[in-house]
Parts: C-alpha cells; structure tokens; sequence
C-alpha cells in the first residue's frame, strides 16, 4: 500500500471521529437544555451526578451547575481509572467539561435573552416532562455514538467491582433513589420524587427511541395443537418467517406445536386475527423485541461487516506505516 492509500482510510477514521464528536456535542446541548431551562431552575433533583449538582447549587449557589458537575465527576474520573482504561476516561473527561460549560452557557444566554433567571415554566410538571424529553435525546446520543458523562453509572461500575454482592443495576438505582430522596428532604419538596420519575421515564423511552426508532418489532410465541394451519394462514398474509418448535405441556403431559416468530407492531392485530380464525384455544405470548435481525428486518451482518471492515482498515493502517518505515530506512 502506498502512502496515499494511508492517508485515504486516516481521514476516513478522523471524519468519523468528528462526526462522533459533532453529535456529542448536540447530546451535551439537549443534556444541558433541559438541566438549565427545565430541571434546575424548578429545582427538580432527578437523580445521578447533575441532580447533585442541582441541590448543591441550591444549598450553595456560589458555582453553577454545570461547573459543580465537572467538580464531582473528577474524583470519580479518577475512582475509575484503572477499571476503565486511560482512554475511556479521557474521552469522558472531555464529554464531561463540554456538557459542564455548555449548560452553563444555556444558563447565561437565558438570562440575557429574557434579562433575568426566571424558569421558562414554573409547572414543575411540564418541566419534568420537557426536561425527561430533553435529557433522554441527550442520553441516546451518548451512547449511539459510544460517549460516556461519567457520572452515578461509572461510580456504580466502581462499586460494584469493589462489592461483588451488588451488581451495576442495583448500585446504579441505590445512588440515582438515595440522591432524588435527599434532594426532596433538603429542598422539602417531597413531591419531588414524583417529577424525578416522570424525567426518568421519559428520558428512558426518548433515548430507546433515539438508539432503535420507531421500527420496534414483537417477538410472539404461539402454543397450539395446529400449528400447521396456523403457519399456512400466517405465511400466507405476510413474509415473516416462523419456527415451529416442539413442546409438551407439563401439566397435561400433551405434545404441543410451538410457533416462534416476530412482527411489526402495526402488523400485530392482523396476527391475533388469523390465529384466533383458526384455533381460538391457542396460547399467545407477545413481548417486546428490542432489536430483531435476518429476512424482512435490518441485515444480520449490518454491524459485522462494520466492525470487519475497521478491524481490516486498522490492519492495513499498521502494514502501511510498516512499509512506510521500511522504505524510508532503505
């Protein structure tokens, strides 16, 4: 390979790294929108690291918010060093004083737009709602685009490590829960807890659905003794794929047909339809499909051939600079 060729895939890999960088900052912008219009201007403690930061700007409101949330996010940085690796927490660090400035860049143009720090809303309801939306658009780029704000999740992962009988979920939900209560204790607001799981939810929902979409499939399993008739007329109206499986109700000790497949949600109905036509007895388990992959869905290989395609470019990277090496020693 010549030199030209390693300079082709370089800008490829830098276009890539900013357009990363790009939508992490549109992350920190949302994030940082609906920390300074919405939750701390309404004093909603929603838990993690940036509700802490709210209720220390509200005991002591000396620092902003966003600069008390790269204050607390340091020591954690370093807590997680060794079990993350240099890079990782470089690359947080540098999420975490971008997110820390620009929230509190939206602080100050807000008061210099409206000329003074008045909440956009003073409905703590529609703040929660507004705020959970913004924050889970925030959240979602985040991890699509592999960033990370640090934060109660690294802490977690620390502890975790350290106190083996607690796992990242448990731990996660104990700080987050211990730091909406003692936020609703210090600023006596105990309906605080109810807005800090309206913003929960609803950043939870937006962030699904900035990672997966609107295209959300139902993974069904159909229990029937005619399990023939029902793939016949199912097959008939739709393309999707089914698996029969066998099995034997342990109950009646009967043999059973087991039907496996999965849909779109607007095609959900129509499978209920059909499969009552035929055997109204028939048992249906329908649950939620977080990502489904192979014929009528997204391309099993889609991430894959990705991730082969870097793993052959940086392989190529390395051959290149060796032979660059080589020749000029020559």
């Amino acid at each position: 390979m010549t030199q030209k060729a390693l300079k082709k895939f370089t800008k490829k890999d830098l276009l890539k790294e900013v357009k990363g960088y790009l939508f992490m900052i549109l992350g920190c912008i949302a994030y940082g929108a609906s920390t300074s219009l919405f939750l701390a201007p309404n004093t909603i403690i929603a838990g993690g690291v940036t509700g802490l930061s709210v209720m220390i700007n509200f005991l002591t409101p000396v620092l902003m918010v966003g600069m008390i949330s790269i204050i607390i996010n340091v020591p954690i940085l370093l807590l997680g060093l060794k079990l993350q690796g240099l890079k990782f927490i470089l690359k947080c660090l540098v999420t975490i004083v971008c997110l820390g400035l620009i929230t509190d860049l939206i602080t100050e143009i807000n008061v210099l737009i409206r000329g003074e720090s008045l909440p956009i809303t003073n409905d703590a309801t529609i703040a929660s709602v507004y705020g959970g939306i913004c924050q889970g658009v925030g959240i979602g780029l985040f991890v699509k685009f592999q960033f990370s704000s640090g934060g109660t999740e690294l802490l977690a992962r620390v502890i975790s490590r350290l106190v083996k009988v607690i796992n990242i979920p448990v731990c996660l939900g104990l700080l987050d829960g211990a730091v909406v209560i003692i936020g609703s204790i210090v600023t006596g607001e105990i309906q605080n807890i109810f807005y800090a799981l309206i913003v929960v939810f609803l950043s939870t929902k937006v962030s699904e659905l900035v990672l997966f979409g609107l295209d959300k499939s139902k993974l069904c399993i159909i229990i029937s003794d005619k399990g023939e008739e029902i793939s016949k007329e199912l097959l008939s109206h739709s393309r999707r794929g089914i698996t029969m499986l066998s099995g034997e109700g342990m109950y009646t000790h009967r043999e059973h047909q087991v039907l496996l497949t999965c849909v779109k949600n607007n095609q959900l109905t129509q499978l209920k339809k059909f499969v009552y036509e035929v055997d109204e007895k028939a048992f249906v388990i329908i649950s939620e499909a977080i990502e489904v992959r192979g014929l009528g869905f997204k391309a099993l290989n889609e991430d894959i051939e990705n991730e082969v395609k870097k793993a052959i470019n940086k392989k190529q990277q390395t051959e290149n600079k060796q032979e660059i090496q080589t020749e000029n020693q020559n």
